[in-house]
């Protein structure tokens, strides 16, 4: 210990506050809060943490730094901004790249609707989720508009609307674009809607037999029969989902498995006393205490969650689980607690979790630490010709059409191969047409017959999978098996949709056109088109056997219906492995393009910047937000922003005549 660090220890601050341990380079090593920081400290270097960490941390620390707080809940945020900032090589690295979705409805608009969003913001809107799959969220979303009719156009198509549109015709919206329906009656469908998100489920049906009994007395009978049919789809709703707690609270219950130095960790989403969707962790690989573990994971997930429950329901008590409970009373406007049960009916739901946990550790390493034996199973389950040692994957990653790419990643012995990862820009396709996209990537990779790999899996269902099949009979290649791997969706229409697709994949390709000398794929009306929820239960998480969870389903050449691998966990985690890597891939490079190509489109809108400037404003600042929060003295230190021009820059971002 050198002589600077054990002054430091030794003039530590009393008080509650944040630490940070770095090494001898500046690196930060570990990030860490406390009540007393001078108490934990000494902790760490008189040896009395028994952590098994501690002594490899310890070892490598050169130099600490103390930032004191107000009060505990503050230090506990504080740690949290910190560990995001910095991702120290010690804290729990939640890394969970996955944007969940959220359902969103503003109450203060004259006619509000449920709109499905990524990511909460405080703008006094209500949001619900996030929801353990996209998949769950808009199955909600159809089911919701099936039963109350709210618009689901936007403001500008409301006001300019002057007739009804085809979703009033078919019954998912009340057209109060041309008032068919007056405010007070909309509200209603608001207010209904919102309480069967809350999980208010029975006081809602209770509300509704009222209104419908008073509607029948008054000879309403029209709206009578109506409030009948919504009745109707509720109690289906609660009769097939399944009961998991008799207190009808609202509970998020969190377990774990761990083996040596990894922890998973499993959470299942209870509310009104029904489960409505699980999600599992990414493992974490942390020789740290579970209650360490789970409190940062507790911080870190919350930290972007809108819906947080009554309760949650964790396997250990946590140290720090009253700050945590102040910090999430606060967020949600209401009392929050932590229940740590020893015994009874919520300990039960505590074991469901834990064997989720388990289950998910087990088949995860099944797939990455014996990769062989994974795809011995899948080679004889898909009755592939050979063992597929060389795996590629692709997907495409667009919004609306805009900043398309295409992402290639590649596995050998069933573990990624950077090596053969690829990026693609798409060129030669103008509009939301991912058929076109797949096809053009999929043809750039095979265009040389080079490295050909035993298997290649595409993100999507039938209409991808005859794509790929498509340009490898183009392109004459032989001996390539392909699959599509796709989420769910088993509603009536889809139904017809993959009618159509199996018609496309008997014809060997999808529908397609000559276009001078090159295949055009077009998705055809009855392909693309949504249908209603297929029941209720699916619309609050999935298949009923399986509450909260969309089966993800494998489509083969020449096999008209899909093949489940449930069964064969390991066989599915490979395969699920894969495509969310190539998503991963492509979805960062999407984001990258759209942030640059936004980015250019804002600058472009200042007058008297070109070229040079945009390039070194760039260059100097690096992203839109910190061009939008730079200072004039800021501006004036980029290369070729002299004062005038840094004012100028100024005044057209704070929307002031320039």
């Amino acid at each position: 210990m050198t002589d600077d660090l054990e002054t430091k220890l030794r003039n530590a601050p009393r008080g509650p506050g944040v630490y940070l341990m770095k090494d001898g380079s500046g690196e930060i090593l570990y990030v860490g809060k406390a009540r007393d920081l001078k108490a934990r400290i000494r902790a760490y270097f008189a040896r009395t943490d028994t952590r098994a960490m501690i002594p490899f941390l310890v070892s490598r620390i050169r130099d600490m730094e103390f930032i004191l707080t107000g009060t505990e809940k503050e230090a506990l945020i504080l740690e949290n901004n910190l560990i995001k900032q910095h991702r120290p090589r010690y804290n729990v690295d939640f890394r969970d790249d996955k944007s969940y979705y959220n359902i969103r409805i503003d109450p203060s608009e004259s006619f509000p609707r449920f709109q499905l969003v990524r990511r909460p913001k405080k703008d006094g809107a209500r949001y619900f989720g996030p929801y353990p799959s996209g998949g769950a969220a808009k199955e909600t979303l159809r089911f919701l508009q099936t039963i109350l009719p709210l618009r689901i156009c936007r403001d500008r198509e409301l006001k300019a609307r002057r007739r009804p549109c085809l979703e009033y015709e078919i019954g998912r919206c009340s057209a109060p674009c041309v008032g068919r329906i007056g405010l007070s009656e909309y509200l209603h469908l608001v207010k209904d809607g919102i309480a069967f998100l809350e999980g208010r489920e029975r006081a809602l049906i209770s509300d509704l037999r009222s209104r419908m009994s008073g509607a029948a007395e008054d000879l309403r009978f029209e709206e009578a029969s109506r409030l009948r049919d919504r009745i109707a789809a509720l109690e289906e709703t609660l009769e097939r989902q399944r009961i998991v707690s008799m207190t009808g609270r609202n509970r998020d219950v969190f377990g774990f498995c761990r083996e040596g130095d990894m922890t998973q960790i499993a959470l299942l989403l209870v509310r009104g006393g029904r489960m409505i969707g699980q999600k599992t962790f990414p493992v974490i690989r942390l020789p740290a205490e579970t209650g360490e573990i789970l409190s940062s994971l507790l911080m870190r997930y919350y930290d972007g969650v809108a819906d947080i429950p009554d309760e949650v329901v964790v396997p250990v008590a946590l140290e720090d689980g009253a700050i945590l409970a102040e910090w999430l009373t606060e967020k949600k406007g209401r009392g929050v607690r932590f229940v740590c049960p020893k015994r009874g009916e919520t300990l039960a739901v505590v074991g469901i979790a834990a064997r989720n946990a388990e289950n998910a550790l087990k088949t995860s390493r099944l797939a990455a630490e014996r990769p062989a034996e994974a795809l011995g199973l899948l080679r004889e389950k898909l009755k592939l010709r050979k063992l597929p040692r060389r795996i590629e994957c692709f997907d495409i990653s667009n919004i609306g059409g805009r900043y398309a790419v295409g992402s290639l990643v590649t596995f050998t012995d069933g573990v990624p191969a950077k090596g053969g990862y690829r990026r693609f820009r798409v060129r030669t396709v103008s509009g939301a047409d991912d058929y076109a996209m797949m096809y053009e990537v999929l043809k750039r990779r095979f265009a040389k017959k080079e490295n050909l790999p035993d298997l290649v899996i595409v993100d999507g269902g039938k209409g991808q999978l005859g794509v790929a099949l498509a340009v490898l009979k183009d392109l004459a290649i032989d001996g390539v098996e392909v699959l599509g791997l796709a989420k769910e969706r088993d509603d009536a229409r889809r139904k017809v949709a993959d009618l159509a697709a199996d018609r496309l994949l008997a014809e060997g390709k999808p529908q397609g056109a000559p276009d001078g000398g090159r295949t055009v794929y077009r998705l055809t009306p009855e392909i693309d088109e949504r249908g209603d929820a297929r029941s209720a239960v699916a619309g609050r998480g999935g298949r009923t056997d399986t509450p909260g969870k969309i089966e993800d389903r494998v489509y083969l050449p020449g096999r008209k219906d899909p093949v489940y691998l449930f069964r064969w966990p390991a066989v599915l985690f490979l395969l699920q492995r894969v495509r969310d890597e190539a998503h991963r891939f492509a979805v960062s490079y999407h984001r990258k393009i759209r942030e640059k190509g936004e980015l250019q489109s804002f600058l472009d809108r200042i007058p008297g910047i070109g070229a040079k400037r945009r390039k070194s404003l760039l260059i100097s600042l690096g992203d839109l937000e910190r061009i939008r929060v730079a200072s004039v003295s800021d501006l004036r230190q980029v290369e070729g922003i002299g004062g005038e021009m840094a004012g100028r820059i100024r005044r057209f971002l704070d929307g002031e005549p320039l």
